[in-house]
């Protein structure tokens, strides 16, 4: 909970190890964090099953949504720290969870985001007596060496999944097969990942993010090609030294954990095909592994969302972090069954006439007028792992605010 990884195999002074979960600690973390984070409105949907008719509005909400077991121990884990650990410096390594909000309330507690832009703290001013909090994404390698050479004591939100994925990567350096990373190049959790793939000096990886993508390193498995071209076209999303020509012969796929589950499936199906074309076999062989390492939570999220799509709903909304990956993909998947409008916080429910909601192709906010549908009207509501039952309750009442019922009435239905 306080060291790292042994895995990790950086070399350096281990911290003390200190036990953040004793009774007493928990138990002032767990009051803190509901009046920080718990809503009786969303409880009392559980109970009901999931749908509130008040008037003529029917709010129906999925069955699996908001925090995961992963990020709930992440945020637990940095309360405790707060209070264990009250009279030191604590720091983190940029944000807890993608959630403006939470990330919010841990600044506010005295955790000073170590990677924010404007408020970078220089890691050669860090002491022994410093404390830095690892997020739940995990950090890479080279950052968590310099943070083990200062003598921090470091705090481990790591997610058990996220380390799944980075003993396979390792498994696969040592075995000199590239790492193909279906995910995200520039998120954090890919990039923690891309790092254990060369952690052990001989490893390489490329990260693809697209079936297009997955299509072109498909084409230069088979057949070769311009391999200028091709690190032109992944630039900044390979490791160094990497050579099509030479490291594409013998590959593993891993994954962002919060993708999409059917499109890393098909990443993995496309490259085994091309492979076992290549090779001239009836099946991929020794040059081609896999393995599932889709975050459980991240499947149950989009599994319940499936399952509202077999019930009407006039419209969806997804509510959580722009950048978080997994909400992002609940988005994705209601656009393409229904207008569906991404938001961080009931804020952004401006009027009945005006909402200001997420363009995942613009990557931007926009403003959008005339997008509720005459009453009586059924709305989805669903989050991603990152997002608390709060902000989930405040989206409910704020939609219900905008037909002239408070939140009373709201709290009164859900309860009944």
């Amino acid at each position: 909970m306080s060291s790292t990884p042994a895995s990790d195999n950086v070399s350096a002074p281990a911290s003390k190890r200190v036990n953040l979960r004793t009774p007493d600690v928990m138990a002032a973390v767990q009051a803190q964090v509901e009046g920080h984070y718990r809503s009786d409105i969303v409880d009392g949907l559980r109970r009901r099953g999931g749908e509130l008719t008040v008037g003529d509005i029917t709010v129906r909400l999925a069955k699996q949504f908001g925090f995961c077991y992963g990020v709930e121990r992440a945020i637990d884990l940095a309360y405790a720290a707060r209070k264990v650990f009250a009279d030191r410096r604590l720091f983190i390594l940029g944000e807890i969870i993608h959630n403006p909000e939470v990330n919010r309330q841990i600044g506010e507690m005295g955790i000073i985001n170590l990677l924010a832009k404007g408020e970078e703290v220089p890691m050669e001013t860090l002491a022994a007596e410093d404390v830095v909090i690892v997020p739940a994404f995990g950090t890479d390698v080279s950052t968590l060496g310099r943070i083990k050479e200062r003598g921090c004591q470091i705090v481990d939100t790591t997610c058990g999944d996220v380390m799944s994925v980075w003993k396979r990567v390792r498994q696969y350096a040592s075995d000199e097969m590239t790492s193909i990373i279906h995910g995200k190049a520039a998120h954090e959790e890919t990039k923690a990942t891309a790092s254990r793939a060369t952690s052990q000096g001989k490893g390489h990886y490329l990260v693809v993010l697209t079936l297009e993508e997955t299509d072109y390193v498909c084409a230069y498995i088979e057949r070769g090609g311009d391999a200028a071209e091709f690190l032109k076209r992944f630039e900044g999303a390979y490791s160094e030294g990497f050579d099509p020509d030479l490291h594409l012969k013998r590959v593993g796929v891993a994954n962002q954990t919060t993708m999409l589950r059917g499109e890393t499936e098909e990443v993995q199906r496309r490259i085994a095909a091309a492979i076992q074309r290549r090779d001239g076999g009836t099946v991929p062989g020794d040059n081609f592994r896999f393995f599932d390492t889709i975050c459980g939570a991240t499947q149950e999220r989009q599994d319940a969302l499936k399952e509202m799509f077999t019930s009407r709903m006039d419209f969806l909304l997804v509510v959580g972090g722009y950048n978080s990956s997994n909400t992002s993909h609940l988005a994705e998947m209601g656009q393409e069954k229904l207008p569906t409008y991404f938001i961080r916080n009931a804020e952004r429910l401006e009027s009945t006439e005006r909402i200001t909601h997420y363009n995942l192709h613009l990557k931007e906010e926009v403003q959008q007028s005339g997008w509720l549908p005459p009453r009586p009207f059924v709305v989805g509501v669903t989050a991603g792992a990152s997002c608390p039952n709060n902000l989930i309750e405040e989206t409910i009442v704020r939609l219900f605010e905008l037909h002239g019922m408070d939140r009373e009435s709201v709290l009164r239905a859900a309860l009944a």
